[in-house]
């Protein structure tokens, strides 16, 4: 009996063959490379672990220094003074500012609340109305069909405003997220607005900072378990630059043709 003649063994002949099970693996390689895509998007869209260090640190300082000497000057300089070595640290490295910037813009509004109305609780006051007016962002534009996150999430996937007519299932993913970073904002309002009103400096302060985090978490999960089961985003980007070489090819080949009519 020849090599030709020799019978396969089962396995080999259905790695070898089977197609259900090549689709299934290249299928379960393009969901893992989904998800880390819409993971490495929603990090650089959100500002990842930095990000969230420039948006706690300041309020944190300034409620640790108001709770030991109860001087609102003294606090408001300190968180000031951290949110502005933040963006320098950013810009000696070269990195994207957004993030820092709006966090000293934050700052500054608290600050001037708190000194105007002499309260220091007032230090909360202007972040709270920004979330506040963020949540009812979330949900209307979700309600319209034009979700919110889908707007700031488009450019940093490629795809701008394709999802919008081209892509309903990433339309359906996106309004879904807009509906949960609505809803989950608005949840934290409805604790933080009440404990404004009866609760003193430093114990409003300390349950404002302990729910930065946890709620922005959940949120940026939610999102990215929506997207990671959506279709993957059309890049425009590359589409233009295709239309583009395009584009070139067909003057190149017409300024051929006026050269060499008899080609």
């Amino acid at each position: 009996m020849t090599s030709l003649d020799k019978p396969t063994s089962d396995t080999d002949q259905s790695h070898r063959t089977d197609p259900q099970h090549t689709g299934g693996r290249h299928a379960a390689q393009q969901d893992a490379e989904s998800k880390a895509v819409t993971e490495a998007a929603l990090f650089e869209a959100f500002g990842g672990v930095r990000g969230m260090v420039e948006t706690v640190l300041p309020g944190l300082l300034f409620v640790t220094i108001f709770t030991i000497n109860k001087n609102l000057n003294a606090s408001a300089i300190a968180a000031l003074a951290v949110s502005l070595v933040l963006v320098v640290v950013r810009l000696i490295r070269r990195d994207t500012v957004k993030h820092a910037f709006s966090g000293v813009f934050g700052v500054a509004f608290g600050i001037l609340f708190a000194k105007m109305t002499g309260d220091a609780k007032d230090f909360y006051l202007p972040g709270m109305l920004y979330t506040l007016g963020l949540s009812v962002a979330y949900i209307a534009t979700a309600a319209a069909g034009v979700p919110l996150i889908g707007l700031i999430l488009g450019p940093v996937f490629k795809e701008n405003l394709s999802w919008r007519t081209r892509n309903p299932g990433r339309k359906k993913a996106y309004t879904r997220a807009s509906y949960a970073w609505g809803f989950i904002l608005l949840a934290k309002c409805a604790i933080l607005f009440p404990l404004y009103w009866w609760a003193d400096t430093t114990q409003f302060g300390w349950v404002l900072i302990a729910l930065k985090i946890p709620p922005f978490l959940l949120a940026v999960y939610l999102t990215w378990i929506f997207l990671a089961k959506a279709p993957p985003p059309i890049d425009v980007f590359a589409e233009m630059e295709a239309e583009e070489q395009a584009e070139k090819e067909r003057k190149a080949q017409a300024a051929a043709a006026v050269r060499d009519p008899e080609a």
